[in-house]
């Protein structure tokens, strides 16, 4: 199914994104643009759009007299979203969840830390907001309503850290959780205890307690390791 607002390309790239992320295409592999045209039915001009995508997340480079050719796994944009989110539909799932949310580990305590010194009364409220939400949605298995609100809290807290570097990282967030959903690496109910955690990791952010934000996230980011250690091990 071609993804809405796309047009033809994005039906391309969602098929050899995929496969080029799963390793259908191992690094090394020229694809030939004629023969990829004809093998989805469009146009040249629809199938050097997708390779232009494709070169934006380094996952291929054009060559003269050569053609589009795969690149190393080192040189992908591991932190654009579409990857994130091709890599978390292969084989390679839980390898991919475990290094993102290492990532996770070392990222958002320090940010929930820096948020209790810096963020807004707005982002207080936000904040506040998202983890009334979660605990609304925590029973009954209402895992993607749940998703709505555990991300935007995330995202939160990345953002009124205050540092620019770490509110880039929001949508690599949203996809791990995404990922972790979609792909049912959760439980049918997210684990109360770390519900918990996410409503304290609030009133310290509001509060301003720095230590208290960065001890909660911590706990939250080890919780969500071991529950990868059951459900992706």
């Amino acid at each position: 199914m071609t993804t809405p607002g796309r047009g033809l390309h994005g039906h391309v790239l969602d098929s050899l994104g995929p496969a080029i992320t799963a390793g259908d295409y191992p690094p090394g592999s020229v694809l030939r643009t004629d023969e990829l045209a004809q093998r989805f039915d469009v146009s040249r001009s629809v199938m050097r759009e997708a390779v232009r995508v494709l070169e934006s997340m380094h996952l291929v480079e054009s060559r003269r007299r050569v053609g589009v050719t795969v690149r190393p796994k080192a040189e992908w944009n591991v932190y654009d979203p579409q990857v994130i989110r091709w890599r978390l539909a292969g084989a390679d799932r839980p390898h991919q969840l475990r290094s993102l949310t290492v990532l996770r580990s070392a990222v958002e305590p320090v940010a929930a830390g820096l948020a209790a010194r810096h963020a807004t009364a707005e982002q207080c409220a936000e904040l506040t907001e998202s983890a009334i939400g979660m605990v609304a949605n925590s029973r009954g298995h209402k895992l993607e309503e749940y998703l709505v609100h555990d991300m935007a809290f995330h995202r939160v807290i990345l953002v009124a850290s205050g540092n620019e570097m770490f509110a880039r990282l929001g949508d690599v967030v949203a996809e791990v959780l995404a990922g972790r959903t979609h792909h049912e690496v959760m439980f049918e109910d997210p684990d109360p205890a770390a519900v918990t955690l996410h409503v304290q990791v609030a009133e310290a952010v509001r509060e301003g307690d720095a230590a208290r934000a960065e001890k909660l996230t911590r706990e939250i980011t080890v919780g969500a390791l071991q529950e990868l250690d059951i459900l992706a091990p």
